[in-house]
């Protein structure tokens, strides 16, 4: 089975101005990592991902590599990508769900709210396996934080998403509420059944993200945001049923069908 979010049905008010700067920071750092020879990119992933045993002081990078403070990979780790699917699939659930986050937040908060979710996706990595020498890499950890918001803040939302079973292909509208849990699920299954980042997937930073998200959105969110609302789709429709019903002009004028 394989499934696939393509949108949802939850306008915002104003346009996602960070999200699309992260987009596109991801994407111009990403192009400089495929400008560079193969030594060299692996010589950038050592350099500016976050390796666990040299953030945590038990491992030091050759002097050529050290370019930043070991701290400071929790920020810079989180812009580079291992490939064109790494990248494509972290930037698409950043635009489906990132636009609501930062609409729900503002841009200074969204933008704060990001970094942190990022740093503590990595730094649960790298307790999760402090000895471990591969550098971790990638936008997820952060995008994971925002899922955890999105969750919170609208789960009755609906999420189109594409779904395939062996010859069977269908669209179908989800709640965002089980989408997200079950992709929370999998990532925390996956954790606990695969040891350090084995296969080349940090589920812990994943797992470490999407919870900091739960826990940071009431603090981040702009005062008057609601938990658990409706997607303003659904708002809109609902108010419009109620002023019907009270004898006002309906926001749907009958026809007579002709």
């Amino acid at each position: 089975m394989f499934t696939l979010p393509l949108s949802d049905d939850n306008p915002t008010e104003r346009p996602a101005v960070i999200t699309w700067a992260i987009i596109a920071l991801c994407g111009v750092v990403f192009f400089w990592q495929l400008s560079l020879p193969p030594q060299g990119d692996r010589a950038a992933a050592l350099s500016f991902g976050m390796v666990p045993s040299v953030l945590l002081g038990r491992a030091e990078l050759a002097p050529g590599l050290a370019l930043v403070p070991p701290w400071a990979t929790l920020v810079t780790s989180m812009f580079l990508h291992g490939g064109w699917l790494h990248i494509l699939g972290n930037m698409w659930f950043l635009w489906i769900f990132g636009d609501n986050v930062e609409d729900a937040m503002g841009r200074g908060r969204f933008t704060a709210f990001y970094l942190v979710c990022g740093a503590a996706a990595a730094l649960t990595q790298a307790l999760m396996a402090p000895e471990s020498q591969m550098p971790m890499i990638g936008a997820s950890g952060a995008i994971a934080g925002i899922l955890g918001a999105y969750a919170l803040l609208h789960p009755r939302a609906n999420v189109r998403v594409l779904l395939v079973i062996l010859l069977f292909v269908r669209l179908v509208n989800v709640p965002a509420l089980v989408v997200l849990g079950l992709w929370f699920a999998v990532q925390l299954a996956s954790a606990a059944l695969v040891p350090g980042a084995a296969g080349g997937v940090a589920f812990w930073a994943h797992v470490g993200g999407f919870l900091c998200g739960l826990l940071l959105l009431p603090l981040f969110k702009r005062p008057g945001i609601p938990l658990f609302g409706l997607p303003r789709s659904q708002a809109f429709a609902v108010s419009g049923a109620r002023l019907g019903r009270r004898g006002r002009v309906p926001t749907v004028l009958p026809h007579d069908g002709g």
